[in-house]
């Protein structure tokens, strides 16, 4: 072998190895939720059915829009602790006023849409113009948004709900489950939101580096704001299906909801330094758990040992992640 030959060998190694490394980095995900879905449909004959299939993302379709508004938090550096309780306070809340000949239903939806966006920008608010740390603004907001839901309902769940209601959560249209059809068009609008407007360009750079997003004059403030605001509605639209679901305002809704959402960001790819993250990603992470979490019941797997799973995933996910930032 000539030396032109060896060199010409040796620059097809690395352009492979550099092509492998970007379709790992890309679409690392992507393989891994395939992989997933192809043995577990080799372990078990009753996953890759067309009702169970749709069950798995209308199971995760609540905790996907959370996670959702979790990654535009987690893009911009912060985090947000108190989406679970959130989703509690707006389901006792609309429950009250989703009885029939009550108000109207877009007054309920409202309302429900209302409190989470409230709930956000209270925490959007004290974390931008009060400078404090998200993980202790939305660790309060936890903790305070939980004891409303318990003051409200009186530690009891709000039943008698009325049928137009409980179709948000429980109708089908042409077939696909109602939370499905939301799941789908709040990831779509994110995705516009993140990838073609003024306000996703500044929450990259306010999670790359929020010294030169100030300096290039950025509103940092107003786009905390904007950002836990947006991230609370979905919290307060997730609490509304929630309840349209189980067809009862549940003040214990949403318990360990926030740490699902986090989990499934960062399974898809959210870097917790801030500036990395996609809808799509968040997406992906969701749906790996769906599919961990249906696959192992399916196996009857102990739901111990899906937590411990759980745990593990969720670790080496946030170990890559540190491992990729050093590199950087």
């Amino acid at each position: 072998m000539n030396q032109q030959t060896q060199v010409s060998v040796e620059k097809e190694k690395i352009d492979f190895k550099a092509f492998s490394m970007h379709i790992l980095k890309s679409y690392g995900m992507l393989l891994i939720l395939i992989g997933l879905v192809i043995l577990m449909s080799i372990l078990t004959p009753y996953f890759v059915t067309t009702n169970n299939l749709l069950n798995i993302v209308l199971q995760m379709s609540v905790i996907g829009i959370v996670a959702i508004g979790v990654t535009f938090i987690i893009i911009t550096a912060g985090i947000d602790l108190s989406s679970g309780s959130v989703i509690a306070l707006t389901s006792v809340i609309v429950a009250s006023l989703a009885h029939p000949n009550s108000v109207p239903l877009f007054v309920a939806i409202l309302a429900a849409l209302g409190v989470g966006l409230l709930t956000g920008i209270v925490n959007g608010s004290i974390i931008a113009y009060g400078n404090i740390a998200p993980f202790i603004v939305t660790l309060g907001m936890m903790t305070a948004a939980r004891g409303l839901a318990l003051l409200y309902s009186g530690g009891r769940p709000i039943g008698g709900l009325s049928e137009a209601f409980r179709f948000i959560g429980q109708g089908n249209i042409f077939g696909i489950p109602v939370p499905i059809i939301i799941f789908t068009f709040v990831g779509l609008i994110s995705w516009i939101i993140l990838n073609k407007t003024k306000l996703g360009k500044a929450i990259y750079a306010i999670g790359g580096n929020e010294q030169a997003a100030i300096i290039a004059g950025i509103n940092v403030a107003k786009v905390k704001v904007i950002v836990y605001g947006y991230a609370g509605l979905l919290s307060g639209l997730a609490g509304l299906i929630l309840t349209s679901r189980i067809a009862s305002g549940q003040p214990t809704a949403g318990t360990m909801y926030e740490l699902d959402a986090i989990a499934a960001s960062v399974i898809g790819g959210t870097s917790l330094s801030g500036g990395i993250g996609t809808v799509g990603g968040a997406i992906i992470g969701v749906l790996i758990i769906g599919v961990m979490n249906n696959g192992l019941d399916l196996l009857n797997v102990s739901s111990y040992w899906q937590q411990i799973l759980k745990g593990v995933i969720i670790t080496v996910a946030v170990f890559i992640d540190v491992k990729k930032n050093k590199k950087k």
